[in-house]
């Protein structure tokens, strides 16, 4: 035999497929044991089958599953809105405890388990409607209001919890939770509260309610009050202005004279703070439809604004008396008029609005031309499109770029030898004192190129907001 075949026969030794012998395969297994069928009785005698499982209960309104209900510590008020049992007119709790009388009729007996502590929909919540309308009457004492809006926040696992709870017992057509307790919430606060209105939207105080803490807080909506402002003097901000060397903190320092204002007044200040005496507000916010300079005065029907005042106690404010007051104490600084209730709409209104502009600007130039030169070179103006990149002096906060802006008209131009003045109307965002002097060429065109003569602003004045 040769080597090959010897090999072949060597591998045959320990490789065995099992085709050509008796090899059982099955061979070292143990058998099983054969259970004998008293086992199986056994096993099974300990099942209870006189309990029903939540499959086999009917759904309210049936009789069973009103009994169920009531077995596994339904209170009165959710028994009401799932047994589908509805009278018209009827508060929840009412219904429950004439569902429950009739079940109790029916079956003398039923009763909830000793083992329950609580209504598994509820958790006990409409037991606490008392402490919950004390804690709202704490929370907006002192407050003047009509409307009120009610916010309820459930737990996840509660809401999961009762939904399918509901969905499985309850009738089809049952109230949710969260809208039954808000009912009966306002419902228990009206008793004490007479002449409220619970409203869905624009609410003057926002409740909002914890289920778990039994927390409740109120949110004082903010008043809002339209006007316009005239500002006769300059070197007033509109807004407050911190002081640069202590950044407006309490208290202030020697720069700001202790104030933490960098100037002493602002259109705000002078506006908002007797009305914040008035009201009872907390804080205010001013917004107003642009702003001119410090040193701009705002003249002709004023500058529309708006302002805000935050946690109001009153709501009920004499607005003429108030404007008079506001008047009186600003001593000719400003003034205002129109003075009315306004919305957190109208702010947004003022804010986009894009309203044209007339101004009126006084330069002085050496310019070396004639009258009827000046008048003819600025009065081409009029109509132009200009293309102005961002002023220097508000590089700082503004983004540099080319931004074009109409001028409407030229009017008024009126020459005294080297001191010009003119009236001008020019699209929302023009920068006027830039149109005059150039800014050193970032405005085309502009009355320093066609005078061909460098441009001193004197003043400036916004003559008019064509915002009506």
């Amino acid at each position: 035999m040769d080597p090959d075949s010897e090999e072949d026969d060597d591998w045959t030794k320990y490789a065995d497929t099992g085709y050509t012998s008796s090899y059982d395969p099955w061979a070292d297994m143990v058998p099983a044991t054969e259970l004998e069928e008293e086992e199986f009785d056994d096993e099974f005698d300990e099942f209870d089958d006189t309990h029903s499982t939540p499959r086999d209960i009917p759904r309210c309104p049936a009789p069973s599953g009103i009994e169920h209900a009531i077995r596994i510590g339904t209170c009165n008020h959710c028994l009401g809105r799932v047994a589908g049992v509805r009278i018209a007119g009827d508060p929840l709790q009412l219904v429950g405890e004439r569902v429950r009388e009739q079940a109790l009729e029916r079956d003398p007996d039923l009763k909830a388990d000793d083992e329950i502590d609580c209504c598994p929909f509820c958790e006990d919540l409409f037991l606490e409607l008392d402490l919950i309308a004390t804690r709202i009457m704490s929370a907006v004492d002192g407050a003047e209001f009509s409307k009120i809006q009610l916010g309820i926040h459930f737990s996840k696992d509660h809401v999961a919890a009762e939904e399918v709870l509901r969905s499985t017992l309850a009738a089809t057509g049952s109230r949710p939770l969260k809208a039954s307790l808000s009912d009966a919430i306002q419902s228990t606060v009206a008793e004490r509260l007479p002449g409220i209105n619970w409203v869905k939207e624009r609410p003057e105080v926002m409740l909002l309610f914890d289920t778990l803490t039994l927390g409740v807080n109120a949110d004082l909506r903010a008043l809002f009050l339209y006007g316009r402002y005239r500002k006769h003097e300059r070197g007033i901000p509109q807004t407050r202005w911190p002081c640069r060397a202590c950044r407006g903190r309490d208290g202030g320092c020697e720069s700001c004279n202790g104030t933490g204002q960098q100037y002493p007044h602002s259109i705000q200040s002078l506006v908002c703070e007797p009305l914040i005496e008035s009201s009872g507000a907390s804080s205010d916010s001013f917004h107003g439809m642009g702003r001119e300079d410090i040193d701009v005065r705002c003249l002709g029907d004023g500058r529309p604004f708006v302002a805000e005042l935050k946690s109001p106690l009153r709501r009920t404010l004499d607005l003429e008396k108030l404007t008079k007051n506001i008047n009186k104490a600003a001593e000719n600084q400003i003034e205002i008029h129109g003075l009315r209730l306004s919305n957190r709409a109208e702010v947004s209104r003022i804010k986009e609005t894009k309203a044209e502009k007339s101004y009126t600007i006084c330069f002085t130039s050496d310019h070396g031309l004639t009258d009827d030169e000046i008048h003819t070179r600025i009065q081409s103006l009029s109509g132009q499109m200009l293309e102005q990149q961002t002023p220097q002096r508000v590089a700082h906060r503004r983004a540099d770029k080319v931004r074009q802006r109409k001028v409407i008209s030229i009017e008024n131009i009126l020459i005294a030898d080297q001191e010009i003045q003119f009236d001008v109307r020019c699209e929302s965002g023009t920068y006027v004192k830039e149109l005059v002097h150039s800014d050193e060429g970032r405005t085309i065109p502009s009355v320093a190129a066609l005078l061909e003569a460098d441009c001193k602003v004197v003043w400036l004045d916004v003559k008019d907001i064509h915002a009506d």
